[in-house]
């Protein structure tokens, strides 16, 4: 191989090329790891959607991942990071049956057995492209290992997990409220709403009280404020919060639900907001997770008054079958007519979503399956106040409490067709997808056997994800991993930011917004989008992403590429042409110049070893990138020039510039890591690595001998 440099650096010619190298390796398997004695160091990916591809937040996760595998592997620990892929049941469902609207078809048209036909078929077209996608960017993952959640192993994994709960009393069926998408057909838990902030209105409703003449209002009513007067109809009481005592003379007494005309109790209830409008709420139980908490207590009934439709049922005749949104239209009018509507104010009301295809959330009783929050929920707690799950940023924690201190039983049934069938017989429902992911961490490592993979990797050592599925993914893997292997699945969580327009608005394809990192690649190299990525990552919940920084990692790669073209020139004299170095270091003899830089060496290694174990990515950048264009290039490399002019300091100077750029390279190759493969394979050294991925990690001179 020549050991010299092309004058520019051209990553086109030099990315694919490394990374079929690498694979030739075997160094992404860790049973193909030189042996060594330190503990397993593992990471499973948080396995992207089936119809993913690669968006800048996968990018960011993905090179964090890669940077923290890529310097444990040179430190020698055995490494794991193993990459896979979710089925993504309503994900995936939504996008096939998009497909199949664009030809006016529908699932049902098509019948069970021939949709899910057409799934597997998207998916066998798109299974990989993201996985590829990871491969362009550098990503060091076991590909030998690559995992799928409705695998055949993984399949028994999700049916010895189902009937263990079962067995435990921890799953039941009931009928209760749920979320419903009327666009997906299926339940939904309430991790998997998003909410949208809208302006609305407050309605007050005049509620008479029995015994009086319902033409005469004005003698004696209590006000009920809410926002869905459409849900009215189902109405089974009116409650008031037993603190407040403008509501005292109501207590036991009767009121008349207008329009249905029917006698309804008014109740007291400590669950009720007495600042929330006229601080009495109707108690519609069937249609609403705080009012069927008041109904349970005082054993009050369901009434059903809209559909899995989102139409209206149970009602009067003129608003059966009519869309909500109608029969609130109409209903307010009547209750004007009638004089039973006292005013509306202006009023934001949080608008509940389907996560994936956006369609507005009903709330409606459902037979389902649940599974019990309240043991699994203790144990997630316990395994972070006990300090066995560390988050970074701590602040984190904040949302995964908040959560498990108000956690409600999960709904795990869906009514879509494609996921891991509920095995029970008669059953045609789906687990939830994020039952089976919960069980990521140890089902990848081949559970519910006990093997080997399973016995070295688990725990694993580090989760890196994203804040929106802490309670969705991480806390279900934690509290899964305590009760199915008696310990937690990982001992850090790291929250990367998330990646923002540079204007600050989230990113989207649909709206114009979302930035394709294939691009960016295509455009300046996998390394410079790689810098110009954790560049950016800071101590903050969100990057505002800038091109500029992609471009600055690209000046940075060719930074690094002149400088090792220089040090490999000083190798190449006529005295020296063919000597491979020994970088053991006279101590004797050295410089000013040459002390300086080695104490900066030792410096940065310091810090970058510190700021990694902190998950801080952006400092570590910064150092090197301080280090290695201040420090040794425009300092040593600078007065080296004159070093090499002197014949008593040459050889010691070249050496020093060799060891100096060797070290650099190390320490940038997490970050960078094709060019720093490329250069490492020209450097004349003995006894080099086949790979600079299993040289070893940098370690500071002794400060006794510079």
């Amino acid at each position: 191989m020549k050991k010299n440099l092309s004058k520019i650096y051209e990553p086109k010619k030099v990315e694919e090329k490394i990374y079929r190298f690498w694979i030739k390796t075997g160094f992404f398997n860790p049973d193909n790891l030189p042996s060594s004695h330190k503990k397993p160091f593992s990471i499973v990916i948080p396995p992207p959607n089936v119809t993913g591809e690669l968006h800048l937040g996968h990018a960011l996760n993905a090179i964090c991942q890669d940077i923290l595998i890529r310097q444990k592997r040179m430190q020698k620990f055995k490494t794991l990071w193993l990459p896979g892929i979710d089925h993504a049941g309503i994900a995936t469902q939504y996008v096939v049956e998009k497909e199949l609207k664009k030809e006016g078809k529908t699932r049902f048209d098509l019948g069970k057995e021939k949709f899910l036909e057409k799934v597997w078929e998207w998916v066998k077209k798109y299974k990989n492209i993201i996985l590829e996608q990871f491969k362009k960017i550098g990503c060091s993952l076991d590909w030998s290992r690559t995992r799928f959640t409705l695998d055949k192993n993984y399949k028994i994994a999700v049916e010895k997990a189902f009937f263990h709960y079962l067995k435990k009393g921890l799953i039941y069926k009931s009928k209760r409220p749920i979320n419903w998408c009327k666009r997906c057909k299926s339940a939904l838990s309430d991790l998997e709403i998003e909410y949208k902030k809208e302006k609305g209105k407050l309605w007050y409703i005049k509620y008479p009280l029995k015994a009086h003449n319902l033409q005469s209002i004005t003698c004696n009513y209590i006000v009920v404020a809410t926002t869905r007067p459409e849900t009215m109809l189902g109405d089974v009481a009116v409650a008031v919060n037993p603190k407040d005592k403008r509501y005292k003379k109501f207590v036991g007494k009767k009121a008349i639900l207008p329009i249905v005309n029917k006698e309804i109790p008014v109740i007291f209830d400590e669950l009720v907001d007495p600042n929330f409008g006229s601080g009495a709420v109707k108690i519609t139980p069937a249609h609403d997770f705080k009012d069927y908490e008041i109904a349970l207590k005082h054993d009050l009934p369901l009434i059903e008054v809209i559909d899995k439709e989102g139409k209206m049922i149970n009602v009067p005749e003129k608003y059966q079958g009519k869309e909500t949104l109608l029969a609130r239209k109409e209903i307010i009018e009547e209750l004007e007519k009638l004089g039973f509507l006292e005013k509306a104010e202006d009023y934001e009301i949080s608008l509940p979503l389907c996560y994936r295809c956006h369609e507005v959330i009903e709330i409606l009783p459902s037979d389902q399956w649940f599974l019990k929050m309240e043991k699994l929920a203790e144990f997630a707690k316990k395994a972070v106040k006990s300090g066995k799950v560390k988050f970074f940023p701590k602040r984190y924690e904040k949302i995964y409490f908040n959560w498990l201190n108000n956690v409600q039983d999960w709904c795990i049934s869906r009514q879509i067709w494609w996921g891991h069938k509920i095995p029970i017989e008669g059953e045609e429902d789906v687990l939830d997808t994020w039952f089976s992911s919960a069980l990521w961490p140890f089902a990848t490592l081949g559970w519910p056997k006990k093997t080997e993979d399973l016995k070295i990797f688990y725990p694993t050592s580090t989760l890196s994800t994203a804040k929106d599925i802490i309670n969705l993914w991480v806390a279900r893997m934690i509290f899964s991993g305590i009760e199915f292997m008696k310990k937690p699945p990982f001992e850090k969580v790291y929250i990367h930011p998330t990646v923002l327009t540079k204007e600050g608005k989230r990113m989207s394809k649909s709206l114009g917004t979302g930035i394709n990192p294939m691009e960016l690649i295509e455009k300046y190299g996998a390394d410079a989008v790689r810098w110009g990525i954790v560049w950016q990552i800071t101590n903050t919940q969100e990057i505002r992403f800038t091109e500029d920084h992609i471009i600055m990692g690209k000046k940075f790669c060719n930074k690094i590429w002149n400088a090792s073209r220089f040090v490999l020139l000083q190798t190449q004299s006529s005295k020296i042409k063919s000597r491979n170095y020994n970088l053991k270091l006279k101590i004797k003899g050295l410089t000013l110049s040459d002390k300086r830089i080695l104490r900066a060496l030792n410096k940065t290694i310091e810090l970058v070893n510190k700021n990694l174990e902190n998950f801080e990515f952006g400092k570590a950048a910064w150092i090197l990138y301080h280090f290695f264009w201040h420090e040794f290039c425009d300092i040593y490399i600078e007065e080296s020039k004159k070093q090499i002019q002197n014949l008593k300091t040459k050889n010691q100077t070249i050496k020093i510039l060799l060891f100096v750029l060797l070290n650099s390279l190390k320490l940038l190759h997490p970050f960078l890591p094709f060019i720093s493969e490329e250069i490492y394979q020209k450097l004349p050294l003995k006894n080099k690595k086949v790979s600079i991925m299993i040289e070893e990690w940098p370690q500071k001179i002794a400060p006794t001998r510079i």
